[in-house]
């Protein structure tokens, strides 16, 4: 049989309008179309057309490729009969933008060909395919739009396909239309029912009032998850101007956390100006290709926006080689970045709120220290001062005066202790030391007490920003977790800038040990999964054990990373 082009096929009558003499192939045919019919899941729907296919027209090899969006090649690629080591061998599969598959594509009309090398739109095949000589393609039509093209090739006994099978395969395309529609729309109904989930998971992350690092943890392992991508990453602004990278979930551990990306770059700044951000490919855009971001291929970058106000943003990586982001999925996860920045901004307010009333607080502890503890005190030194110039016994008066020396030096460590509840943060120097203790103050206003510390080494000059933000980080976590899990009674910090890491860097060690009930079994991980995911971006470690109670009760928290 000679080659028709793709022009020379006729077109076809109504599906159902078979000649006579395939009638018995009927049966075969309506049990093809319930069979392609029969699932909602859109992959295994693809699958089942080609294994019908070949098995209605006795074909060896079928296949389907599904047209991309903007329809310049194919966007994926379902084959049956060849092999999986075979497929690995050849490599790559068609991308559809030449040869057959291409003509297919731009020209969307039924091909049958008695051998594919005699047509000049064929360019070959790649090394280890296996040979092919008779063909037909038919296109699938969705609701009118061309979604793909159905390929049969190589039919067994070396017979060519004829007018009986192209009839065939027509009804059976038209059957496959409807099913791919149906199960397309099920996928979509299924993904959003996805990112809705996710949006919730995440505002209830935001709002439960736990701890800020986990909930943008969340954050970027729902994004991740939802968008199908190799890693989530999350962006809140830096002080320094920029966006930092606050969150990453990915398989691989990284190193990214903390780092500041400048204003200076390109996307950072369409990042800040509210405009989303999508890349087909990292590795060939300019922009990314000598980042980190290069090793990557298809990229959404979100920003998170409420009310014309950009909190941060949110990036989604496929790896090289994936495909890119379909239309449903960029509007999809621009509505979940939507959704996740209205929650922050709701978790800002009402951390703002909380705050509010710890100042609050710590202003009515301030007055009460002032007004009442100090004059008391005052007022006990005055009576004891009375005592001690009436007392006949030595031993009574030194006692006393003792006594009293202790009460003025109470009385200073309290007037330091209002002075620093008095004090606005951004009143205090920006040394980590200064920042140190104004997380031990703070926290000592829950705690009942102040935590002991001690310093060790030129803290200020030899820490830099990145370590010593991340010490205090995991510093305000571990006084938390001795607050809200310990019980602890006792506190004991050290802050040692001269330590030298197991491979021979210098670096900062921050120990935190208390005397509370230690770590239970089964208890929750998630702070000191915090403190060892912060300290591992940097390249340094956290460990934890038996704490400063009795019998090593309590935990003892070590964190250490380079200066």
């Amino acid at each position: 049989m000679s080659a028709a082009p793709s022009s020379g096929v006729p077109s076809p009558s109504p599906a159902l309008d078979l000649p006579a003499r395939p009638a018995a192939r009927v049966p075969r045919l309506l049990e093809a179309m319930r069979s392609v019919g029969s699932g909602l899941e859109l992959h295994s729907t693809l699958e089942r057309i080609c294994e019908t296919a070949a098995a209605l027209t006795g074909a060896r090899y079928a296949a389907l490729g599904v047209v991309a969006e903007d329809g310049d090649g194919l966007d994926d690629f379902v084959f049956r009969g060849v092999g999986t080591a075979t497929a690995r061998r050849i490599g790559r599969l068609p991308d559809g933008r030449k040869g057959l598959l291409g003509a297919l594509i731009r020209d969307p009309e039924p091909v049958r060909l008695a051998d594919l090398g005699e047509d000049p739109r064929v360019c070959g095949f790649p090394e280890h395919h296996p040979p092919m000589r008779g063909f037909l393609g038919v296109p699938i039509r969705v609701q009118g739009e061309i979604f793909g093209n159905l390929y049969l090739t190589e039919k067994r006994g070396g017979a060519s396909f004829d007018d009986e099978d192209l009839d065939m395969v027509r009804v059976l395309a038209t059957e496959a239309g409807i099913a791919i529609g149906n199960a397309r729309l099920y996928e979509a109904a299924q993904q959003r029912e996805r990112w809705i989930d996710g949006s919730v998971a995440v505002t209830t992350a935001l709002l439960s009032g736990g701890d800020a690092d986990d909930a943008l943890q969340v954050v970027a392992e729902q994004t991740r998850r939802l968008s199908g991508s190799a890693a989530g990453i999350v962006l809140l602004p830096a002080d320094e101007g920029g966006l930092e990278i606050v969150a990453v979930s990915a398989d691989r551990p990284s190193n990214a956390l903390g780092r500041v990306i400048g204003p200076e770059n390109e996307i950072v700044a369409e990042l800040l100006d509210g405009r989303a951000v999508f890349v087909e490919d990292a590795a060939a855009d300019p922009r990314l290709a000598t980042g980190p971001a290069g090793h990557y291929g298809p990229i959404m970058m979100l920003p998170l926006q409420s009310d014309g106000r950009v909190l941060g943003g949110l990036v989604t990586p496929r790896a090289r080689g994936e495909r890119p982001f379909t239309e449903a999925e960029r509007a999809l996860a621009v509505q979940f970045a939507s959704q996740a920045a209205l929650a922050l901004k709701m978790a800002e307010a009402q951390r703002d709120r909380e705050r509010l009333a710890v100042f609050e607080d710590r202003d009515r502890i301030a007055r009460d220290l002032h007004d009442l503890v100090i004059q008391r005190l005052f007022s006990t030194g005055m009576m004891l001062e009375s005592a001690q110039r009436r007392s006949l016994v030595p031993e009574v008066r030194d006692g006393v005066a003792k006594a009293v020396d202790a009460l003025d030096v109470t009385i200073q460590e309290i007037r330091t202790a209002i002075f620093a509840l008095q004090q606005e943060p951004s009143e205090t120097p920006a040394g980590l030391r200064t920042r140190v203790l104004r997380e031990i103050t703070t926290a000592a206003v829950p705690l009942g007490f102040t935590p002991s510390y001690r310093f060790v080494g030129p803290v200020d000059s030899v820490v830099g920003d990145a370590t010593g933000k991340n010490l205090i980080a995991a510093l305000r976590e571990a006084l938390s977790n001795a607050f809200r899990h310990a019980g602890a009674l006792r506190i004991d910090i050290v802050v040692d800038a001269t330590v030298t890491l197991p491979d021979g860097r210098p670096g900062v060690r921050l120990t935190v040990a208390d005397d509370g009930v230690g770590i239970p079994e089964g208890g929750r991980r998630s702070g000191l999964r915090n403190l060892r995911r912060r300290a591992e971006s940097l390249g340094g470690d956290s460990r934890h054990g038996p704490g400063i109670g009795k019998d090593g009760g309590g935990t003892t928290v070590v964190w250490q990373a380079p200066h």
